[in-house]
């Protein structure tokens, strides 16, 4: 910009791996349906600067936990955190992140001798921006190009094997894309997902795309996988 006049300079699009969450977790779960273990978050690009820029103000221990709460909230009707801190806070050089440890009872559901488990246990990439009755006028806008992962294994209790599990997902789109698969890994269910914004905004035509490309995603994260007593 110039007292003359100036020019717009389109910048160039940030692959999405520079804007990312990678979200890990050790899980244990016992006969009656308590969840507990420990969660690692790392977080790079946007994302980590918007929860840097949140927490610098930040003195008490209990407000520097309060993403990890909102988390859960939107995730668990009811947890504890029992230990939570913060990685690299200052270290801009490095990733930020989060190390914290719930438990939440009932989490899993029983239905006679079966214990119904989420395997997403955590965490929300569905949205019901376009669940409405009026129709769409504006592309939508994405913050930015971005991929997170999830990977959650749940020990199973004892003297319980897997007796179904969810369907894999796999939604692509030119704007985005999703993927999920459930497994049995030893005496544990393992669910690992992505979610990968790729385009900067979907527009009018394509918002019914959109809304379908959510639908899937929200019906991933409420399946259960099914848990029966071991044959003896």
């Amino acid at each position: 910009m110039t007292p003359d006049g100036g020019e717009l300079v389109e910048l160039p699009k940030q692959p999405s791996t520079m804007n990312s969450i990678l979200r890990t977790a050790r899980l244990t779960l016992d006969a009656l349906g308590t969840l507990k273990g420990d969660v690692e978050e790392v977080r790079v690009g946007d994302r980590a600067w918007s929860e840097r820029r949140a927490l610098e103000s930040a003195t008490k221990e209990s407000d520097r936990i309060k993403p990890i709460e909102r988390l859960l909230a939107d995730s668990l009707a009811t947890f504890r955190i029992t230990n939570g801190s913060i990685i690299n806070l200052h270290e801009t050089g490095q990733p930020f992140g989060f190390r914290y440890s719930f438990e939440a009872e009932n989490y899993a559901k029983s239905a006679g001798n079966l214990l119904l488990v989420r395997p997403r246990v955590i965490g929300r990439k569905s949205s019901a921006l376009l669940e409405t009755k009026e129709p769409r006028k504006y592309p939508v806008e994405f913050d930015g190009p971005g991929l997170d992962t999830d990977a959650f294994d749940i020990t199973l209790p004892p003297g319980y094997v897997v007796d179904d599990l969810p369907p894999p997902v796999d939604a692509e789109y030119g704007f985005a894309s999703y993927h999920s698969k459930t497994e049995v890994n030893g005496n544990a269910i393992r669910y690992t997902r992505s979610f990968e914004v790729k385009e900067l905004s979907v527009p009018v035509s394509r918002v019914e795309e959109l809304k379908k490309f959510y639908r899937i995603i929200a019906s991933d994260e409420r399946n259960t996988a099914v848990l029966k007593p071991a044959a003896r």
